[in-house]
């Protein structure tokens, strides 16, 4: 009888804490967001003179890449946008190569988060760095591959890295389907943007932006396993994408505690039936034992 009441009881605490609730849910996508971050060169803007108001990223999360587009390699060969997607995720960062301080923290930022993953670059995921100054030339874009490769230090890096240049209007596609907006200081003579990187999956879809110059790694891997469909990464990790929802407010994963709760709840249940069990097979043996004895003497 003791067991049918324990049996009760978890099914009961199943019910509370691990079937779904039917109240609103906490979003993972939503309308486009403008940031405005690290904007000018490596400087927040407090207040916004007039060229900086048409500077800003605009989150564009479930917007395709325009893929037709074409760019020219680090090697000086033209390429397409669409031969680098279709089987892996891809991690994007538009910048400028001869950038005097915000581009630099971005790839160093970049590179110091890709560095420690347990995912190989190139093989699990590729990274594409394209330059938004259209007078900038393949040879400037090898220069800075080889600095890259060389302080990543994988072995996919150089296959796996690619360092792209292009002409005016294929940058202004590019931009603009990313929601990369800035402008050209004639009094600086440089270019005037925010820094950010986005995450995007195989067929070519915006999935995540992560802004700043520092980008917690854990926050990349968990975007790279999402936007792979799950390919990357283990059952752990799903289990983790279940209690953490990426923020686009905050360009971050955080807690749903729901979710948190839930699972919890399930592990207790689990745990709780491996004792009941446990206990019964146990039960069961001595009793058998009784009767074997019973039966002898």
């Amino acid at each position: 009888m003791i067991y049918f009441r324990m049996i009760s009881f978890v099914i009961g605490f199943s019910v509370i804490f691990v079937l779904p609730d039917t109240g609103v849910s906490q979003p993972t996508g939503g309308p486009t967001i403008s940031k405005d971050v690290g904007v000018g060169p490596g400087i927040q803007a407090t207040a916004r003179p007039i060229i900086l108001q048409d500077v800003g990223i605009e989150q564009k999360i479930g917007s395709q890449l325009p893929l037709d587009l074409k760019f020219t390699d680090e090697s000086g060969a033209m390429v397409e946008l669409s031969q680098y997607f279709g089987n892996k995720p891809i991690i994007l960062s538009l910048v400028y190569y001869d950038c005097p301080m915000l581009c630099t923290e971005v790839l160093n930022g970049l590179n110091r988060t890709i560095a420690p993953l347990k995912f190989s670059i190139g093989e699990d995921f590729e990274v594409i760095s394209i330059s938004f100054d259209p007078n900038e030339t393949p040879e400037l874009a090898s220069k800075k591959k080889k600095i890259y490769v060389k302080r990543n230090n994988r072995p996919g890096a150089a296959a796996g890295w690619h360092f792209l240049t292009g002409d005016a209007p294929s940058i202004e596609s590019i931009t603009d389907a990313a929601g990369f907006n800035y402008v050209y200081d004639e009094t600086e003579q440089q270019f005037v943007h925010g820094s950010a990187i986005m995450v995007v999956t195989p067929e070519g879809v915006l999935s995540h932006y992560f802004f700043g110059i520092e980008y917690p790694t854990e926050d990349l891997r968990l975007a790279l396993i999402e936007s792979s469909e799950n390919k990357l990464g283990t059952v752990f990790d799903q289990v983790l994408l279940y209690c953490f929802h990426y923020d686009p407010a905050r360009g971050k994963y955080g807690v749903v505690i729901m979710n948190v709760v839930r699972v919890a709840g399930a592990g207790t249940v689990l745990a709780m039936g491996s004792f009941i069990f446990a206990m019964y097979r146990r039960d069961r043996r001595i009793g058998n034992k009784g009767k074997n004895s019973t039966g002898t003497a």
